[in-house]
């Protein structure tokens, strides 16, 4: 049993005697729970594209700028790459906005509808970044069945054996089952991070709707 239980268990008892200190005691310490979770997520948000501008950094060698450039997407991934960051660091600005509403508001209505609106941006920064996962692994899949060498060549091959329709649903599948397989864990991934602290604050907002009652 957590602090807000244990205070709203001696509200209970006391409700005769001090309803009004208790309910204001209890929207506090709503709201200074809130605010905390609208700051993990700011903070979890500015480390996850730390992460993953250093991981970029750190592949992004030699090779790989000429493999793009032998798949003919080099501008196209240069484009998408900075369009991203772009939304990305729109995202983080609507955290920190979130974050600094919730620390201002002064009744329950608005502390609800801030978490609403909180809860919201989240749920689009995850299926944002589950898209351009998804487009980014469409794209480089086209452009390796295009213009890779070697499974040119193995088409060419399976062209003169009669073998290239199966050759494609093999292709296909693999590739298929490996999307799959990532999107799931990426998806795991925001639902254990991100999930976690939007379940709190679903949590804080239906307390606050019974206070608001």
């Amino acid at each position: 049993m957590d602090e807000l239980d244990l205070l709203k268990k001696d509200w209970k008892k006391n409700d005769s005697q001090f309803p009004k200190v208790s309910e204001q005691e209890i929207y506090a310490m709503l709201h200074k729970k809130s605010s905390s979770i609208v700051k993990w997520i700011f903070i979890i948000s500015v480390l996850e594209i730390i992460l993953w501008s250093t991981i970029s950094i750190l592949t992004a060698d030699e090779n790989y700028i000429k493999t793009l450039e032998h798949y003919h997407i080099d501008t196209l991934m240069m484009v998408f790459t900075v369009i991203n960051y772009v939304v990305i660091v729109g995202f983080i600005f609507l955290f920190y906005k979130n974050f600094r509403n919730i620390n201002t508001t002064a009744n329950v209505k608005s502390l609800m509808k801030s978490i609403l609106k909180t809860r919201k941006t989240v749920q689009y920064y995850i299926w944002y970044n589950l898209g351009v996962m998804g487009i980014t692994f469409l794209i480089i899949m086209i452009a390796t069945f295009k213009y890779d060498n070697r499974i040119n060549e193995i088409i060419a091959k399976s062209a003169g054996d009669g073998s290239n329709t199966l050759f494609w649903i093999i292709l296909i599948g693999f590739s298929f089952i490996f999307f799959v397989v990532f999107f799931v864990l990426f998806w795991l991934f925001y639902r254990l991070i991100y999930g976690f602290l939007l379940r709190r604050l679903h949590k804080n907002y239906e307390e606050l709707k019974k206070i608001d009652l």
